[in-house]
């Protein structure tokens, strides 16, 4: 880019600012929601090399992944999202034609679910860096939080897990090979579908909790449930995607340990009373999983399972 203002010309052409709940959009010192309704918010990093690498994420693959990613946050709190600003960090050795691909692929993504790009920032640094902070609104029932679990209450899933880590690790691995070997799990990894219709229909169905898979059932579970509950889970590995079979078999890993520590799922955890299990149990895709227990500690299949999923702090992967 020869300007910041050809940045925000090109910026301009793919995303309009007209829309609902925008009564001031770009172009002034800050943008003016509008509605009579509480806003959920969320923020997410998108960073070359810890997040993607552009040896396998084409532009159109970073694009539409920086933002699914913070509409998958307000898909978990059963809320629509209406509105997002983005702030990016650009190298320079980026062309015109990389800023085109990854705008055109990042904007249609934002029009299915009808999301207006409301500001942001540019700067130019070494390596791409996406932060978007994204706003929801709830539905005719608020939204749906963590935290909410009893003992005896359901759990349940909604979405493959495990199989964005094995579309990473695979193209890892294999680099371009990998598409032709496991092309669920890199489509997975690198084209997570937001959850928003589901989740505003678990909203309505009653569900207790919610909560966006994006670490690992292993570490985002304790976080749902909370430090005085636990979980009885039984994971069949004949209900797994053949990819992760597939992969586990070849690096020697049980598929179901492999499974449970995921990473970047972008599925939805949810919990969910005995007596409202009619209800949720009717939505597209739900998986049930096993129960919330008073004892604290996570038991899979009769065993005690101690392996946690993906920390930035801890590990050194892309992920």
């Amino acid at each position: 880019m020869k300007s910041e203002q050809t940045f925000l010309e090109l910026i301009d052409s793919f995303f309009p600012c007209d829309h609902d709940f925008i009564k001031l959009g770009r172009g002034d010192d800050c943008a003016v929601l509008t509605g009579n309704k509480d806003l959920c918010v969320s923020s997410d990093l998108f960073i070359e090399d810890i997040h993607f690498r552009q040896a396998y994420f084409s532009p159109e693959d970073i694009g539409y992944k920086a933002l699914a990613v913070n509409i998958s946050d307000i898909a978990a709190m059963g809320a629509k999202p209406i509105a997002f600003t983005m702030n990016i960090v650009a190298p320079p050795t980026l062309k015109n034609d990389f800023w085109k691909d990854f705008f055109k692929s990042m904007a249609i993504l934002a029009k299915q679910n009808d999301i207006v790009l409301a500001g942001g920032d540019l700067s130019r640094g070494d390596k791409l860096m996406i932060s978007i902070t994204i706003f929801g609104i709830g539905g005719s029932t608020g939204f749906i939080t963590r935290g909410n679990c009893h003992t005896g209450d359901i759990l349940f899933t909604i979405g493959d897990l495990g199989l964005a880590r094995t579309g990473l690790l695979a193209l890892e691995k294999y680099g371009e090979k990998a598409r032709t070997l496991f092309p669920a799990a890199v489509m997975a990894h690198l084209r997570p579908k937001p959850k928003v219709l589901i989740g505003t229909l678990l909203n309505a169905a009653g569900v207790k909790g919610l909560m966006d898979i994006s670490d690992g059932l292993a570490q985002d579970l304790p976080r749902f449930l909370g430090a005085d509950s636990g979980a009885e889970l039984e994971i069949k590995e004949d209900s797994l995607n053949n990819d992760i079979k597939k992969f586990s078999e070849i690096i020697q890993h049980d598929p179901i340990s492999f499974t449970l520590i995921g990473g970047e799922d972008y599925a939805l955890l949810g919990a969910v009373s005995p007596f409202e299990l009619g209800k949720a149990e009717s939505v597209p895709g739900f998986s049930r999983i096993g129960t919330v227990t008073k004892a604290p500690g996570i038991i899979v299949n009769g065993n005690p399972f101690t392996g946690s999923g993906f920390d930035h702090f801890t590990k050194t992967e892309t992920s």
